[in-house]
């Protein structure tokens, strides 16, 4: 949890004397970081700098360690000095690329740095956008990568839009994520950290003190940020010695948040009454007649259906068996599909699986289970854990069918979502079909039905 509001600052207010921190016992008592699990390491940074104050010793020590690692930094930091006479933002541009290139090369020589120059100080307008990079670079298998960000209750835009974009792509792709405090040091209070850390467990890593060299050299390369850039008023040093003295201690401390994320299309839903065309796109249109196709009994009990959206192959679906229970995490999605359909027949059922699967079937039986477009909206891990519910729920009949191309911000393809279920189902495929911009797969118990198309 972050406060509410973090009170408003300056750089060069007095703040919070390190040594209120360095007496204060519950940061001594924080849960200990291993990097054993992990064999990657993704530091998110808003701005330049960032990484280096928060998270540089636990970079050096996983260099060290071999540790595969990406240094992410959001936006360039144009706007660190937006009153200085001599130093316009493309100056400072330039200078901060200079300065992270050498920060990172002192503590990581092999790390690779992703500058993505999104807009300092408006950061949250391109949350999206960072999403989409960060899905990307950690890529469809990422359990045993390690994410480190700024803190979202730090009181700056850009350090909360950083860290909930790392938090969306890391519950996408199974990665951990951890939040690194900067400013919290500076206008913070013992109670207020200990209000935290009362809902965010507050994980540390121990630095020697050879990393803590390390990490000083490291900082120093940050010299626009601890130096002045000139005598002028506008051109004073943004992080003062009192400010420093906060990130030359023996640890570095973390916040592990929740995982999870808003969903993503109840927003989707609410601006559009049919966001994916299910109705009117032609594509959707011959899928839904392939998919119904597909099904090797002419007639179903209980079909459970996950990711109904708007309900249309919902309603299609009951043209082939008595009843249909419709799943979807969405309100708003179920609002509409309620809406457009008045049935005894179909129920109408919102839960996030497979988090939320007991409450939402546990105990019933189905004839069968489709999934179509919904799989790759799902971690890699989140759907292997849907596939072995299902498997245990002994339906007879599975149906999957998912879009081919890539998705933006998202990991999986409709060929790895099926690859997954191929393995947690314990059911053999019996129908393939390869089209160029969806493939549909069935499993079944069967065995008359084993025909593969393509």
């Amino acid at each position: 949890m972050s406060p509410q509001r973090a009170p408003r600052f300056r750089h060069d207010d007095s703040g919070t004397p390190e040594s209120v921190w360095s007496s204060e016992p519950l940061l001594a008592t924080a849960e200990k970081l291993s990097l054993e699990p992990f064999d990657r390491l993704v530091a998110v940074a808003a701005h330049p700098d960032d990484e280096t104050l928060t998270a540089a010793g636990l970079i050096a020590t996983a260099s060290a360690r071999g540790m595969e690692i990406d240094i992410v930094v959001a936006t360039a930091g144009e706007a660190s000095h937006p009153n200085s006479p001599t130093h316009d933002p493309a100056d400072l541009r330039s200078i901060r690329e200079g300065e992270i290139r050498e920060a990172v090369l002192t503590l990581a020589p092999h790390a690779r740095v992703h500058l993505l120059d999104l807009g300092d100080s408006h950061l949250a307008k391109s949350q999206t956008e960072l999403v989409n990079v960060l899905v990307d670079l950690l890529g469809p298998s990422a359990s045993r990568t390690l994410v480190v960000s700024t803190w979202r209750g730090d009181g700056h835009t850009d350090h909360e839009a950083a860290a909930r974009a790392a938090s969306i792509a890391v519950w996408r792709t199974d990665a951990t994520h951890l939040e690194a405090p900067l400013w919290l040091w500076h206008w913070g209070t013992p109670s207020e950290v200990a209000a935290c850390a009362a809902q965010q467990p507050l994980v540390r890593f121990d630095l020697d003190d050879e990393v803590r060299e390390v990490k000083r050299a490291a900082l120093s390369k940050h010299r626009s940020q601890t130096e002045p850039l000139g005598p002028e008023e506008g051109n004073e040093a943004l992080l003062s010695a009192e400010v420093l003295a906060h990130f030359d201690r023996g640890f570095e401390l973390f916040l592990a948040p929740e995982r999870g994320e808003v969903s993503p299309f109840d927003e989707l839903h609410r601006f559009s009454e049919d966001p994916w065309e299910t109705k009117s796109s032609w594509y959707e249109q011959r899928k839904r007649a392939l998919t119904l196709a597909a099904l090797p009994r002419p007639q179903y009990g209980t079909v459970l259906e996950l990711g109904c959206s708007v309900g249309t192959l919902a309603r299609d679906l009951l043209t082939r068996c008595n009843s249909v229970l419709a799943v979807d995490e969405s309100a708003d999605a179920l609002a509409r599909a309620r809406d457009a359909t008045v049935s005894d027949r179909i129920e109408w059922v919102r839960a996030s699986v497979p988090e939320e699967w007991g409450e939402a079937v546990l105990g019933r039986h189905f004839d069968l289970v489709v999934l179509s477009e919904i799989g790759y909206f799902l971690s890699p891990g989140r759907l292997s854990r849907l596939g072995e519910l299902i498997a245990a729920s002994g339906t007879s009949t599975v149906l999957a069918c998912h879009w081919t191309h890539p998705i933006m911000g998202w990991p999986m393809r409709a060929a790895g979502v099926h690859r997954i279920l191929d393995e947690k189902l314990d059911l053999l495929r019996a129908v393939t079909i390869a089209d160029p911009d969806f493939e549909l797969a069935l499993w079944t118990a069967d065995k008359s039905s084993r025909t593969a198309m393509s």
